[in-house]
């Protein structure tokens, strides 16, 4: 009960290997998730559900064949499930339009040009962890080697 979960999507193998090395950093706090399609993302997130955990952050490739990152991360958005998570596009092929509607319709936080900065991607993490554990009212302490320490002293500071 309560796990937390990133889950990460593409349909390629070196994006993906790429990824599971930098998300090695939260896996000591929180379940990472390999996934190759939206429809595999789908699934696991319903597992997750299911089981009463919480998926803390998508990070998902926009140009994957059967559904865009786009369309997937959309239909999450409209999901009152998961209204705190977090959704990271990772693309190099988005057109403008593509962009616009990852914005509007999908509702993401941030979106990383293919390649990324690992460091970045990590940092933005953190960040988007730190809102979400507070949001969702989970016990921070419990998390504070992972946790954006700025970002937390903001919102700790605003709740009082």
């Amino acid at each position: 009960m309560d796990k937390l979960h990133i889950i990460y999507v593409d349909d390629q193998r070196e994006v993906l290997s790429a990824l599971e090395k930098d998300l090695v950093f939260f896996e000591k706090y929180i379940s990472i998730e390999e996934c190759e399609s939206a429809d595999e993302a789908l699934d696991v997130i319903n597992e997750i559900y299911k089981n009463g955990d919480l998926l803390v952050a998508i990070v998902c490739d926009h140009v994957m064949p059967e559904k865009t990152g786009v369309d997937f991360l959309s239909d999450i958005n409209k999901d009152d499930r998961f209204t705190h998570t977090k959704k990271i596009l990772l693309t190099g092929q988005a057109t403008h339009q593509d962009t616009i509607k990852a914005i509007n319709e999908a509702g993401i936080e941030k979106y990383f040009e293919k390649p990324w900065s690992s460091e970045d991607l990590i940092n933005t993490l953190k960040k988007m962890i730190t809102e979400f554990i507070i949001k969702k009212g989970l016990d921070h302490l419990k998390y504070s080697e992972i946790l954006h320490q700025e970002t937390l002293f903001q919102l700790l500071s605003n709740e009082g």
